[in-house]
């Protein structure tokens, strides 16, 4: 078996997530309070009580989900080895680093709270939007993305085959969603986001992003964590650093990335964290290949199921 991990991004936190988790495992109670201890706030309280509109903020929901993830991965423990490769969607690449090592929980977790912060600060000073491009393929995004002239449209994210998100201030979404109605798209759907997230309207989250990191100590990882920037695997803490960076402003190639994976021989997929978002796109991205969620309970009979 040829075992990849995957770890979910922003947008997949929900009120009452890892408390299930929390109650069966004493090893996950026990991250959701270091991660209480290392930002000084109670961020498991808000993980479990809300309010929603708080917990979905981006300085919050991104240390969430990467304490839930953290949470699962240190209750699977030797269960999920050995790991060939691993990959996260947006946030979810440092969770990925964690795992492999690149970076300790600590250090990730201050940077995402950090990152989330400069990327909702980033919205307030050039403000931007989002919006769901469904059935149209990938270089027929880019065609239309190219042909906008009423502002910034980018592809930010290359989710599975037809389903793309576009970015950029609000004139350029808006006449890139119409372009992209013209040019077949099934559906368009507008985002509910706080910025014009993976364009360059976050240029300067990603420079606020670059001076945090350059005081943080990054590992060769344990095993290669496939970057978003370039579906490229990355095997030095130098490489991971920058690419970190430089995703603030670049498309999440989550499908290439995927099949970077598929044709390095993984035959098994797990998605550790909250929600079940990446296990949905695999069906797509990875069709007849498995893939386990490990959220909350754990369920390990499930992974002993589909080893069988």
């Amino acid at each position: 078996m040829t075992l990849a991990l995957i770890f979910p991004g922003q947008g997949s936190q929900y009120v009452g997530m890892a408390q299930a988790l929390a109650a069966q495992e004493p090893a996950a109670a026990a991250v959701l309070e270091e991660a209480n201890d290392i930002l000084g706030v109670h961020l498991s309280g808000l993980m479990a009580d809300g309010p929603e509109d708080e917990l979905v903020a981006t300085r919050n929901a991104q240390p969430a989900i990467l304490t839930h993830s953290v949470a699962v991965l240190r209750v699977a423990g030797e269960r999920l080895e050995p790991v060939a490769l691993a990959a996260g969607h947006s946030l979810g690449e440092f969770s990925a680093h964690v795992a492999a090592g690149t970076l300790s929980f600590e250090d990730a977790l201050r940077t995402v709270r950090l990152r989330g912060e400069l990327m909702y600060d980033a919205g307030l000073t050039r403000p931007g939007t989002m919006a769901a491009v469904l059935g149209l393929a990938d270089d027929a995004i880019e065609d239309v993305c190219a042909r906008v002239d009423a502002g910034i449209c980018q592809p930010a994210n290359f989710n599975s085959e037809g389903q793309v998100v576009i970015s950029g201030d609000v004139a350029g979404v808006e006449q890139g969603s119409a372009l992209a109605a013209e040019a077949g798209a099934k559906k368009v759907v507008p985002l509910s986001v706080s910025g014009a997230f993976h364009s360059e309207l976050m240029a300067p989250a990603a420079e606020g992003l670059a001076e945090h990191l350059a005081g943080v100590a990054f590992h060769d990882p344990a095993y290669p964590v496939v970057s978003n920037v370039t579906a490229a695997p990355v095997t030095t803490g130098a490489e991971a650093r920058e690419l970190l960076v430089r995703q603030v402003t670049s498309p999440v190639r989550w499908s290439a990335s995927i099949a970077t994976m598929v044709e390095a021989g993984v035959d098994r997929f797990i998605e550790l964290g909250p929600g079940k978002v990446l296990s949905g796109l695999n069906r797509r991205n990875a069709r007849g290949i498995p893939c386990s969620n490990l959220g909350e309970p754990v369920d390990f009979e499930s992974l002993e199921r589909d080893e069988s």
